[in-house]
């Protein structure tokens, strides 16, 4: 009888192991509290809703059958917090991050990434220094700051009015851009009339706008995120400034509208790397199964977020391998159709043809221009 137990035992370990899946974490970092906790959780989602789909879809790495989880970590959105929410991450073993949603957070939190020896995919950051530090395992999902700022000053200049004045919030996505747009003002026939400061945790605008408004702009360049530019549009009417309104990515919102209230009109504009989300060829289905899984809208950066674990899981299936010093590389030459179109990255590691839309303010949402 004795040995019969034992028998069963050993057989049943036996069966277990079979059935034993391989853990793979990758890490989803991005502001999960504050003011930009809406767009941190576009990200977690879109990441979460990818590993999702892999998992059901069943990945075998090595000959193992293996399951993907997320280890969401909240870096507020801030560059300190973001170093050291990379050095967790590192220090949790996880396999690849997908994150962060900020450029200041993205710069530092990438060297603690590369030191560690792990990958780095960014559905958000734009800034084009997070891929020119010589990092081989650092890449973005989404057009950088030299593209967008190029395509806000372009349309500000030839399409919105010559006289533009460029505000930015001082960090390193909001100055970063707005140097870009600078450039592509003066290349196009404008003349930036005055260029002001803000920062990403002011709610007044009084005395920066009034400066402004003696400068009389055709056409006001906000650089930074939407809850600031949703405030500084109602101040805006309030100081009966008539110029035009652009911004970019980090104000291309729904939350923007809500902030702003009536004092948004068909004179704002946005801009957005990537396609429209219904133009996306794979657009209309992911945004129909996201609003089903998460009971929300995206926001923005969902699909990129999506795209971004695709790469890093779409390259240890071509590694055959978890491990990121044997599929890191693999990163640099996937070349698969995603939601947001064929991703693919260039010897940098940023995106190809990394494309800019240009929206309007109409009927109560951003309709896209051009």
């Amino acid at each position: 009888m004795k040995y019969t137990l034992v028998a069963l035992a050993v057989l049943g370990l036996g069966a277990s192991a079979v059935h034993a899946q391989e853990v793979i974490k990758l890490g989803a970092a991005a502001p999960l509290t504050g003011t930009q906790s809406h767009l941190g959780k576009d990200i977690e989602n879109g990441v979460r809703l990818a590993i999702e789909d892999y998992n059901a879809k069943g990945v075998t790495l090595g000959g193992k059958k293996v399951k993907f989880e997320v280890m969401a970590e909240d870096d507020a959105a801030d560059p300190k917090t973001a170093t050291n929410v990379a050095q967790r991450l590192v220090d949790a073993g996880v396999k690849g991050v997908i994150g962060h949603l900020n450029s200041g957070a993205s710069i530092p939190a990438s060297r603690i990434y590369n030191e560690g020896g792990i990958p780095q995919v960014s559905p958000a950051s734009t800034n084009p220094k997070l891929t020119q530090q010589g990092f081989k395992a650092t890449y973005r999902t989404i057009a950088n700051d030299v593209q967008q700022g190029l395509g806000i000053g372009k349309f500000a200049a030839t399409s919105l009015g010559k006289n533009v004045a460029v505000i930015d919030d001082r960090t390193a996505y909001g100055q970063g851009l707005a140097d870009e747009v600078v450039k592509a003002v003066k290349a196009s026939g404008g003349t930036v009339v005055t260029r002001e400061f803000t920062s990403d945790k002011a709610t007044d605008f009084a005395a920066i706008l009034t400066k402004l408004k003696a400068a009389k702009p055709d056409v006001i360049v906000y650089s930074g995120m939407d809850t600031q530019g949703g405030p500084m549009l109602k101040q805006i009417k309030q100081l009966g400034i008539t110029a035009k309104f652009i911004t970019g990515d980090g104000g291309c919102t729904g939350e923007i509208i809500k902030l702003a209230g009536d004092a948004i009109s068909p004179n704002a504009y946005c801009t957005q790397p990537g396609l429209p989300l219904e133009k996306m060829p794979g657009g209309k289905d992911f945004n129909a199964r996201f609003k089903k899984r998460f009971n929300a809208d995206v926001q923005i950066y969902a699909p990129y977020a999506y795209d971004a674990a695709s790469a890093i899981i779409e390259a240890m299936k071509a590694a055959n391998s978890s491990d990121p010093a044997k599929y890191a590389a693999a990163i640099g030459k996937v070349n698969f159709p995603g939601v947001i179109g064929t991703v693919a990255f260039d010897a940098k590691g940023d995106i190809k043809d990394g494309a800019v839309t240009v929206y309007q303010f109409k009927a109560g949402k951003w309709e896209p221009v051009q």
